[in-house]
């Protein structure tokens, strides 16, 4: 029992910490964005209903490369219940719960990402 108690204090402290560095794609609770990376204003589409959900942000990349924000994302999502489920040299995807989001690279410089989130029925 106070095992437990231990480690769901160390649990909560991980939680509270991490959430207080992290910062995450407006509109997306679970999402999170890399360092150096923004979320571009007035960049984003929503849509959703109790059927279907689409989603799509451009992001702004500052001082790192596509293959740097390809690995934040291969080690952070799974953690939040996504499983990655291809990559390509412009685009990794990923699924969790009926849905899929898309990482795309859309320019090189500067560096602009289109990210998608959408119901698989479409």
């Amino acid at each position: 029992m106070k095992k437990n108690i231990v480690l769901l204090l160390f649990i909560t402290l991980l939680f509270v910490v991490f959430s207080a560095k992290a910062s995450f794609v407006e509109g997306l609770e679970d999402v999170p964005l890399p360092k150096n990376v923004t979320q571009i204003e007035n960049g984003s589409l929503s849509f959703d209903n109790e059927e279907i959900r689409f989603f799509e942000s451009y992001l702004a990349v500052e001082k790192q490369n596509f293959e740097h924000v390809v690995k934040f994302y291969n080690d952070t999502l799974p953690q939040m219940g996504w499983q990655k489920k291809g990559s390509a040299k412009q685009k990794i995807s990923f699924e969790r719960d009926g849905e899929s989001l898309e990482i795309t690279k859309e320019s090189e410089k500067p560096l602009i990402l289109r990210l998608v989130v959408k119901s698989k029925q479409q």
